[in-house]
């Protein structure tokens, strides 16, 4: 059984940063794609940012240059650094696993995040 545990959650003031991690019991990490998501209260769940085995990224235009994706293979660990943070950032945030051949997919519980001042 895969199991995603996310931290780093947090209250952080506008313009700050925070950064999330994601601890994977998986087997190969390598083999899964990583994607980040967030939920706001009322809103749907939306895609932050995405990132392959082999390190290539993509991000939602609304973090582009704020956020960054990484991930540490070996110790099956990703990771969302997020800078220059807004009161709109604020949300639960996901991390989500998905195994690049089968597409099993895989979540954690999600850590929240809150941009106030």
């Amino acid at each position: 059984q895969v199991q995603l545990v996310e931290s780093g959650g947090g209250l952080v003031q506008p313009g700050g940063s925070l950064r999330l991690s994601c601890a994977a019991s998986v087997n190969i990490f390598g083999l899964y794609v990583v994607r980040w998501y967030r939920q706001a209260p009322g809103n749907q769940r939306e895609l932050v940012a995405a990132i392959t085995g082999a390190g290539t990224t993509n991000y939602v235009d609304s973090v582009k240059g704020r956020f960054t994706i990484s991930r540490d293979n070996a110790k099956k660990m990703a990771y969302l650094q997020m800078n220059t943070l807004k009161p709109e950032d604020t949300a639960v945030y996901y991390c989500n696993a998905e195994h690049f051949r089968s597409k099993a997919g895989y979540w954690g519980q999600g850590t929240q995040v809150t941009v106030s001042s």
